[in-house]
């Protein structure tokens, strides 16, 4: 069992675009800008963005934290995407999710402008993913694919099971590794929580992709022997062990899988890490399209 290192993959590939940008400072004074869009004070978003700004900073890329508080209207918010979208410094936006329930994330994901849109999430944008054109592809699956790259992995032929349907992670990661490409190149079935016999399809799998979004939801009698598990969750679950009185734990459960599996990403720095390499990159070729 070998582990995919998310952390050590990321920091490879965030030198790669360090060392770029320094070029691209010279030949062109400017340097790649990242806007991202918080709205009210939860802890994990707040997490989350900082390690986005951090890495801005590491990576040489400026970038700008608009803080918004959570009783800010739709069209407020709307109205600062919109700021965004209008200034030529500013090459991707990103709006935290989740939002408050009061506003509607599809329309905020909307008003960003698609060559802005760093986060793969606009309907052009993956419009574009799904006809195989060249476009900002959501940052997770991106990610995920700039791991088995990294780690040459072939997944051509391969039984791919993709567990959840989200437009963040599911979908666009069935599509991706269902490309003619390589990565991808892998007959890929796409589950969810009202898939019939989901541990059925999961045994045949030589590649899983757990994004359901519950703690330990795979365990080791859904996967086969030599599978390569790739999970993308993030639960934190009570652990009186612990300072904090919690831990983060993914969507498989490591410790019982682990032993079955050709390769296996950990939670944390697994799949979080290539997270914010994909935005970056997002962001890299952002600049790239204003800066020719």
């Amino acid at each position: 069992m070998q582990i995919l290192d998310g952390a050590a993959v990321s920091a490879h590939i965030k030198e790669q675009i360090r060392l770029e940008t320094v070029q691209l400072k010279e030949q062109t004074g400017k340097a790649p800008h990242l806007a991202a869009v918080l709205v009210g004070e939860d802890p994990a978003s707040q997490v989350y963005v900082g390690s986005k700004v951090k890495s801005c900073e590491e990576l040489g890329f400026g970038s700008t934290l608009v803080r918004l508080d959570a009783g800010i209207s739709q069209e407020a918010l709307l109205a600062e995407v919109e700021k965004l979208n209008a200034n030529p410094e500013i090459n991707g936006i990103l709006v935290q999710l989740p939002l408050p329930k009061h506003i509607s994330a599809d329309a905020v994901i909307n008003a960003i402008h698609p060559d802005k849109d760093v986060d793969g999430f606009h309907p052009i944008s993956q419009g574009r993913m799904v006809l195989g054109q060249k476009t900002f592809l959501p940052a997770t699956p991106y990610g995920i694919m700039l791991m088995l790259e990294h780690y040459k992995i072939d997944t051509t032929g391969m039984n791919c099971v993709v567990v959840g349907r989200s437009n963040i992670v599911g979908t666009p990661m069935s599509i991706l590794l269902s490309r003619n490409s390589n990565p991808g190149n892998a007959t890929v079935t796409l589950t969810h929580s009202k898939t019939k016999d989901l541990a059925g399809f999961c045994r045949e799998a030589d590649l899983i992709i757990a994004a359901i979004g519950i703690p330990k939801f795979i365990k080791a009698d859904m996967v086969k022997d030599g599978a390569i598990i790739i999970d993308v969750g993030i639960n934190r679950i009570e652990d009186a062990t612990r300072k904090s009185g919690t831990r983060l734990v993914g969507d498989v459960d490591f410790d019982a899988v682990a032993e079955k599996c050709s390769y296996i990403t950990p939670v944390p720095k697994g799949v979080g890490p290539m997270t914010i390499c994909g935005l970056m990159k997002n962001t890299l070729e952002a600049f790239k399209l204003v800066n020719k």
